[in-house]
């Protein structure tokens, strides 16, 4: 199995924990009121949506990972599709990210 399919499982994982928001204004609700421990957003996001979450995210000192398709992101989180996600659980956003270092993928930034 890739990396990524395993990146995209814990995902899922969080996603069935109830551990993860997803859409643009649940997941700047999560980072605004502290509750997002990691931001993904997709590859396909726009231009500003990406820069948006970078900006939102650093001022609130959230890791934040540019990752996968919507359509890939989507699936994992047994939706259709998904630009952004915030999970919402530390050891889950340590294991996604853990994951992502090791596959190479993903665009990360942390403070």
């Amino acid at each position: 199995m890739d990396n990524n399919r395993k990146t995209l499982n814990l995902i899922s994982l969080a996603t069935k924990a109830g551990k993860t928001v997803s859409g643009e204004f649940s997941t700047e609700k999560a980072v605004k009121t502290g509750r997002a421990f990691l931001v993904i957003v997709s590859e396909e996001a726009s231009d500003n949506t990406k820069k948006m979450f970078t900006n939102m995210c650093t001022y609130y000192e959230v890791p934040i990972c540019i990752f996968g398709k919507k359509e890939e992101l989507g699936h994992a989180m047994g939706k259709e599709f998904r630009a952004s996600l915030a999970v919402l659980d530390d050891g889950f956003s340590k294991a996604i990210v853990k994951q992502m270092d090791l596959a190479g993928g993903g665009k990360y930034e942390s403070k």
